[in-house]
């Protein structure tokens, strides 16, 4: 298919991967809090002891990526957003590009070996309050593309780092612990969702490297 404008004639799948989802607002990683701040709001956070996983389920946050603008979803914008001379088909579907993974500082140029990570994962979001949540709420948060809570990483560390909390997973590049940190802090603050003392006192060890 073609559009007509003027003299010109434009395929339509050239405009498709030339023009970005600007419905999704979304072209840049959200910035997070700073050290300062983090430390802060991590003090106001409360301090529990870990929640049950009784009843969790993925599909109780993400029967779906969401669409967010057009035919693209969640995870399209986010590949769109992290990577660089990205290419999308018509259906939206990123099909080529680089990705630089900030967790281990790996350049990747193959989007099967890209994963879009929740930074807070699902499962330590319902042991963590996210448990009374609706399901529509839930959703919304696997789907965040205000707060920095969805990054492209490698597959490798999305599959080490599973469910973690920086308790027992931290990013192998720790020149990347601070900001992690203040992602974390962040997304859990705006959420009001609960922290461990345990998992406090690895975040502040991590903040410490900001300095």
């Amino acid at each position: 298919m073609t559009i007509f404008s003027g003299r010109f004639v434009v395929p339509l799948l050239t405009i498709l991967l030339l023009v970005p989802p600007v419905g999704a607002s979304a072209t840049a990683l959200p910035h997070p809090m700073s050290e300062d701040v983090a430390r802060t709001a991590l003090d106001g956070l409360t301090v529990a002891e870990r929640g049950s996983l009784d009843g969790y389920s993925h599909i109780r946050f993400m029967p779906e990526w969401a669409p967010q603008w057009g035919m693209c979803d969640t995870r399209e914008i986010v590949l769109n957003r992290d990577g660089e001379a990205v290419e999308r088909d018509a259906s939206c579907r990123v099909v080529a590009g680089t990705w630089y993974s900030q967790y281990d500082g790996k350049v990747l140029t193959s989007e099967a070996k890209i994963d879009v990570d929740h930074l807070v994962p699902l499962a330590n979001a319902w042991r963590s309050g996210a448990n009374t949540w609706s399901d529509a709420r839930r959703h919304a948060f696997a789907n965040d593309l205000t707060r920095p809570e969805l990054i492209a990483v490698s597959a490798t560390a999305n599959i080490a780092k599973g469910g973690s909390t920086p308790v027992t997973w931290r990013p192998p590049l720790n020149g990347y612990w601070c900001t992690y940190a203040r992602s974390w802090v962040t997304v859990k603050r705006h959420y009001a969702l609960r922290i461990t003392k345990e998992e406090k006192a690895a975040l502040i060890e991590m903040l410490d490297t900001c300095r």
